[in-house]
């Protein structure tokens, strides 16, 4: 299939950008999925030097990669997310501890994104939104309506002048369905793209296995949100509630065995990805296959190699042929 197979440089951010243009390329790689952060891609750089995109542009050709996508994950949760300490890990260091200064730079920093992804001609940016109302996801105490409302209405209100930027700029925002997200699940996914009036700025980057330990059939949300899938997440997760491990992770380290679930490595978990495959053919997405590894039990070299070796051997093309076709007569 001509599908690329990509791998996002999010997990492997100790890497300077050359050494993970030669990791993913040692790997098997077509290319990679840029993090905005850290030494692999400067947003405001990006958006400004074009002698700093034509480096990057050229350590990538020197490698053999492509790009078709940038990720801006953390400025994204910043936009969106109420403050606490955590947050002050994807922001400055100058902005710890100071919300509004957080999300102010984080609102401009995901309009350097689209401005970036222009000058590297990408038409795709991953991410989150993050969300002022995950913490009322239980509803104890009691979560009114009108609170909901007013959560989706916030998001809709930060965001409407990111996506006009992002419109002028000629690309497209898939939002990583996830929890912590505004859109975590089936139901509150419909409802983004309602709350956005169906705005074409906006689609998914398709994670199967943020949907899995949630219960979320991995196909038919593939199926139904299938015209708003703009990129692939190719993720892996295990579950294995063993009667005392549950599915909110116990407050354990990712990786320990006794967690309810865990990402795994391609191939070593529960979802179904011939079937992902199938709708993808079948909803004719060509664009890549990224490749998030994520598997604190196992080696990262080992499990990224084997992982890309995992995607070439499923990425099938559709037939172009009825295979009963020739059974008919003349």
């Amino acid at each position: 299939m001509s599908r690329p197979v990509t791998i996002f440089t999010g997990q492997w951010g100790d890497l300077d950008f050359e050494t993970m243009c030669r990791t993913a390329k040692e790997m098997g790689y077509d290319g990679l999925e840029i993090a905005g952060w850290g030494n692999h891609l400067n947003p405001e750089k990006a958006a400004k030097d074009l002698d700093y995109v034509r480096a990057r542009k050229e350590t990538l050709k020197k490698y053999g990669l492509g790009c078709w996508a940038i990720s801006a994950h953390l400025p994204g949760q910043c936009v969106g997310d109420r403050w606490d300490p955590r947050l002050d890990n994807f922001a400055p260091g100058a902005l710890a501890g100071k919300p509004e200064e957080i999300r102010k730079w984080a609102i401009q920093e995901m309009k350097y994104v689209a401005q970036a992804a222009k000058n590297l001609g990408v038409k795709v940016v991953t991410g989150f939104m993050g969300s002022p109302i995950w913490a009322y996801w239980y509803s104890f105490p009691q979560t009114t309506d009108e609170m909901i409302d007013a959560g989706f209405a916030e998001i809709v209100k930060l965001w409407t002048p990111i996506f006009d930027e992002f419109d002028k700029c000629g690309v497209k925002f898939a939002l990583e369905v996830h929890p912590t997200e505004i859109a975590f699940d089936y139901y509150t996914a419909q409802r983004i793209l309602k709350e956005f009036n169906y705005r074409k700025t906006l689609g998914f980057n398709y994670d199967p296995s943020h949907l899995l330990w949630q219960g979320v059939d991995t196909t038919i949300f593939l199926r139904d949100f299938i015209d708003r899938i703009y990129h692939v997440h190719m993720k892996d997760a295990a579950v294995t509630l063993d009667g005392k491990a549950g599915i909110l992770g116990s407050f354990i380290t990712f990786g320990d065995t006794r967690r309810g679930w865990n990402f795994r490595s391609l191939g070593h978990g529960d979802v179904n990805f011939e079937e992902i495959i199938r709708e993808l053919n079948q909803g004719g997405y060509a664009g890549p296959l990224s490749v998030e590894w994520e598997d604190s039990g196992m080696e990262r070299i080992y499990g990224g190699t084997e992982a890309c070796e995992f995607v070439r051997g499923i990425n099938f093309s559709p037939s172009d042929v009825a295979f009963d076709k020739a059974l008919a007569n003349d």
